[in-house]
């Protein structure tokens, strides 16, 4: 059943990159799988489905899945990080998609410098200033993605974003487009040393408009596996 609906969100995907219209059509969209709340068992059967990508919301949950999945993949940390959780999301995550102060910055920078690592990082950006999701706002973005960028220990690799959970989807369009905007013009500011690849936007219910838009990172977790176990 998973790999059924794996390959349904695919084919979804590549339809939706053939209806961009602002945006490269061949542009590739890297599909991770949000696993929280799913067990081993389920992550392993999407790995062996074709899945390289996954999400984890929450630090203890992947902490205990990340030494039993017995399965090579790339970490994502897509939840809220809090500051004196930043140990542990450095040892475990390849990209932490949720830095949105310059205190939490700071914090994953002194532990990564710790083990020798650079950390690649986004930065969440709250775009429509919902007070229950975290992120930055636009106005403070810039000086927020200077800090990273001046960090030594982590790597600015893009941005992320969340959609309010509208009833109707398509409310969704206008913001993923000025996203898209922001990130065309972060990638046009002269940084010391990041590399502004990834726009991370983009979920179960909405994943195909930001495709449209521009994402080139989705994490869809529900439409993969089902309804969360919790």
């Amino acid at each position: 059943m998973i790999a059924e609906r794996l390959q349904a969100v695919e084919a979804e995907i590549e339809a939706a990159k053939k209806r961009r219209a602002r945006v490269s059509k061949d542009a590739s969209v890297t599909l991770i799988a949000v696993t929280k709340n799913h067990d081993v068992t389920a992550m392993r059967e999407a790995i062996d489905a074709g899945i390289e990508e996954i999400g984890e919301n929450r630090i203890q949950e992947a902490k205990e899945k990340f030494g039993t999945l017995e399965r090579n993949v790339k970490w994502h940390l897509i939840g809220h990080l809090q500051t004196n959780k930043a140990r542990v999301a450095v040892a475990l995550f390849d990209l932490i998609h949720s830095v949105d102060s310059e205190h939490l910055a700071r914090a994953i920078d002194k532990e990564a410098g710790k083990i020798g690592k650079r950390q690649d990082v986004l930065v969440q950006v709250n775009l429509a200033k919902e007070e229950s999701k975290s992120g930055i706002y636009k106005e403070d973005l810039r000086s927020l993605l200077d800090v990273v960028d001046a960090l030594p220990n982590l790597h600015l690799a893009g941005l992320m974003c969340i959609a309010p959970n509208y009833d109707d989807v398509e409310k969704c369009r206008p913001l993923f487009r000025e996203m898209y905007e922001i990130f065309l013009k972060t990638k046009e500011i002269p940084f010391h040393d990041a590399n502004i690849k990834y726009l991370s936007m983009g979920m179960s219910h909405d994943y195909a408009i930001a495709v449209e838009e521009g994402a080139n990172l989705v994490r869809v977790g529900t439409a993969i596996f089902g309804p969360r176990q919790y």
